[in-house]
């Protein structure tokens, strides 16, 4: 099963590796970008410190490292990186890494839902130990709340239609696999908005796995703790693949990057902001034009990068 790192080179160029240093790859998924920090260490001083939540890329991610002795694996959400960090024993890093996407292995793989392009059951996990799948919020949640899920993550146009369609079959039949839901979201879309290239269903997936995974929440923690665990001159890397998530990114790198916060016209700064981070990327990095010939997953993908202070 091939795997391809997005904007793998552009982000170990923003990172800006110390041989020496100790890193964090907050999302170890398959691999990739892991490798291509630990390729940057001296094996003898620098660590790399990998996170992920799913259990299956943990096993991965065990196996492909097991002879690397500065390579630590952790079972834990990237929220929980302070956590992490306190029980190793170490107060700050040299820089962190989150790759926000899928991996492949994820998508590829039918029993976890969260493709619509393999039949499996719907799921959608990323902590199998999770109680709520997307099984469950179909056919159980209300037809107000279903809307709401498709609007609020992923700005869904016709979450209306799609949230009531949805009542409509289970009330025939359970909606139990992830090809019924694509199936019914199809349906709910007005053939001539059904974009070439982009199945009618993508929103309505992301939404949910959004939603059970609470992804957005996790990426404000970790946004709010990244520089408290990054040591002044280490950098924060974000790769993010929808407007919800770069939008998060953006405005706390833009926050912290601000030295006064004071309404406009005040003669005098009383509001005490000191300045934590300093913007690397002035607009963010997306993909060229031959990765995304390469990689179609890539298409969205946007790298932000902050310098922490202090």
């Amino acid at each position: 099963m091939a795997h391809y790192p997005v904007l793998l080179n552009e982000s170990i160029k923003l990172l800006q590796i110390a041989p020496d240093g100790v890193y964090v790859d907050c999302t170890g998924g398959g691999g990739g970008h892991s490798s291509a920090i630990l390729k940057h260490l001296d094996p003898n001083k620098g660590r790399l410190i990998i996170l992920d939540q799913d259990t299956h890329a943990i096993e991965r991610l065990n196996t492909m490292f097991a002879d690397n002795r500065n390579v630590d694996i952790v079972h834990s959400p990237f929220q929980h990186i302070d956590t992490v960090l306190l029980t190793m024993g170490i107060d700050r890093v040299d820089g962190i890494f989150a790759d926000l996407g899928m991996s492949t292995f994820q998508l590829q793989d039918a029993s976890r839902g969260f493709s619509f392009q393999n039949d499996g059951p719907l799921d959608m996990r990323m902590n199998l130990h999770s109680e709520t799948s997307a099984a469950h919020i179909v056919n159980q949640f209300s037809e107000n709340n279903l809307r709401e899920i498709l609007h609020n993550y992923s700005e869904e146009r016709f979450a209306n239609s799609i949230a009531r369609n949805i009542v409509k079959q289970r009330l025939i039949k359970q909606i139990t696999t992830t090809r019924q839901l694509a199936d019914i979201v199809r349906n709910s879309i007005p053939r001539k908005f059904h974009k070439p290239g982009i199945h009618p269903a993508t929103k309505t997936f992301q939404a949910l796995r959004i939603f059970i995974n609470k992804e957005l929440d996790a990426l404000q923690s970790l946004m709010h703790k990244s520089s408290t665990v990054v040591a002044p001159g280490g950098v924060i890397a974000i790769i993010s693949f929808h407007s919800l998530e770069d939008r998060i990114v953006k405005e706390t790198f833009a926050y912290a990057s601000k030295e006064c916060i004071c309404p406009v016209g005040l003669p005098l700064c009383s509001c005490d902001k000191e300045k934590t981070l300093e913007i690397i990327t002035k607009k963010p990095i997306i993909p060229t034009e031959q990765e995304v010939m390469e990689n179609k997953a890539s298409r969205s993908a946007k790298l932000r990068g902050a310098r922490v202070l202090v």
